[in-house]
């Protein structure tokens, strides 16, 4: 167990597999905090992280159509549907063809919803924040540029696989 509390595996120690021990660190950090919001989102809102993605997509983009929105969360059409069905069913979202093409339907959020995704908007900055805390304002600006190098020499090494 490391200092902080959560299990790592390798006891968090550098060595000569090195690469392996940091990509396990990254990994236990997300899960730590994916656990802790899908916890705290059904606790205090009674939802999932799945409904909350497409709250937040929708709240960025206005309207969206249900294909943007599965490329957009990386999921199968019909598991954006049945999650669009159930927000539609709570009043949070409106479902409407598209005036173009009438296979299409286009997705936006109600005033109900997007009052709602607020709350839950504000209560989820406040985990993240306070999950971070620990952090200071320049590291945290360090371990994003990092973070970043990281996810360009990821899809370097896809290119050479």
């Amino acid at each position: 167990m490391s200092a902080a509390g959560i299990r790592e595996k390798h006891d968090g120690i550098l060595d000569d597999r090195s690469s392996v021990r940091l990509w396990l660190r990254l990994l236990s950090c997300t899960m730590v905090i994916e656990k802790r919001v899908r916890r705290r989102l059904d606790d205090r809102f009674d939802s999932t992280l799945p409904r909350f993605d497409i709250l937040a997509a929708l709240d960025r983009a206005g309207t969206m159509t249900m294909g943007a929105l599965s490329r957009a969360l990386l999921v199968s059409k019909g598991n954006v549907t049945a999650l669009v069905q159930a927000l539609k069913a709570d009043g949070l979202v409106d479902l409407t063809p598209s005036p173009d093409d009438r296979r299409a339907s286009i997705v936006r959020l109600t005033p109900k919803g997007a009052a709602h995704f607020a709350d839950m908007a504000k209560e989820h900055h406040r985990w993240i924040d306070a999950m971070l805390a620990g952090l200071g304002r320049t590291e945290r600006e360090q371990l994003f540029a990092l973070l970043g190098k990281l996810k360009t020499s990821i899809a370097v090494e896809e290119t050479q696989a």
